[in-house]
C-alpha cells in the first residue's frame, strides 16, 4: 500500500468516526426541567435535586439522557414566561414544565397563571419541543373557591394543547413527615426519591414519545 492510499484510509475512517460520534450524541434526549425550587431543589446538593435524581433512574433503565436543571427558587409562572426561551437551549428535546406552586402561596391570580403556563406550552411547542406539564395543587388555606379555580388549570391546559400531564407534583411527598427539609414544603433527598419513583413511567412515556417523533 502507498503512503497516499494509506493516507485516504486514515482520513476516511477519521470522517467516519467523527460522524459516527456526532450520531451517538445526537441520540442522547436532551431534557430540561424548567420550574421553581421544587426542581431547583432548595438547600439540596446538585446531585440530589430532582432533574438529577431522574436522569439518574433513567440511565438505570437504560435510556441514553442528559436532563439539565433550570429550576429558579422562589419563581413564577410570571417569571418563568420571561426567561423560558434563553432558558431552554437549541436542541432541546422536551421539557418537564413545573411552574404555579409560588403562584398559589402568594394567592395570585389563577386566570394570570393559566395564561403563563398556555404561553410557554405553545412556545415551546411552536420550537418542536416536548412538553409535560408538572401539576400543582393550591394550599388548603387558599380556600375552596381559589382552589377550584387553581386546580382545574393544569389537567384542562394538558387537554387544550394535548400534551401530557403529571398530576401532582409533590405526589406522596407534602404533608408526610420525614420527607422535607423541615419547613414543610420542600422535599429532603428521601422526598425527591419517592417523586423520581412516581414521575418515572411519565418520563419513560415521554422519551418513547420523543423517540417516535424523530423517527418519523
Amino acid at each position: 500500500m502507498t503512503i497516499k492510499a494509506a493516507c485516504r484510509i486514515f482520513i476516511l475512517f477519521s470522517c467516519f468516526s467523527f460522524a459516527a460520534g456526532s450520531f451517538a450524541q445526537a441520540d442522547t434526549v436532551q431534557i430540561v426541567g424548567f420550574g421553581d425550587s421544587l426542581m431547583a431543589g432548595y438547600e439540596l446538593a446538585p446531585s440530589d435535586a430532582f432533574p438529577s435524581k431522574l436522569e439518574a433512574a433513567l440511565k438505570a433503565e437504560g435510556y441514553d439522557v442528559a436532563i439539565s436543571n433550570a429550576g429558579v427558587s422562589g419563581d413564577t409562572s410570571t417569571g418563568g414566561l420571561a426567561r423560558i426561551n434563553w432558558s431552554v437551549p437549541e436542541g432541546t428535546d422536551a421539557v418537564l414544565l413545573q411552574l404555579g406552586a409560588n403562584d398559589a402561596l402568594r394567592g395570585l391570580s389563577p386566570e394570570n397563571t393559566r395564561q403563563n403556563l398556555d404561553a410557554m406550552i405553545a412556545g415551546l411547542q411552536k420550537r418542536g419541543i416536548a412538553v409535560l406539564l408538572v401539576g400543582m395543587l393550591a394550599p388548603p388555606n387558599m380556600g375552596d373557591d381559589y382552589a377550584e379555580r387553581f386546580n382545574t388549570i393544569y389537567p384542562e391546559l394538558a387537554e387544550a394543547r394535548a400534551v401530557p400531564l403529571y398530576p401532582f407534583f409533590l405526589d406522596g411527598v407534602a404533608a408526610q413527615s420525614g420527607l422535607d427539609i423541615g419547613d414543610g414544603m420542600h422535599p429532603n433527598p428521601k422526598g425527591v426519591d419517592i417523586m423520581v419513583a412516581r414521575f418515572l413511567p411519565y418520563a419513560e412515556d415521554l422519551i418513547a414519545l420523543i423517540n417516535g417523533q424523530t423517527s418519523q
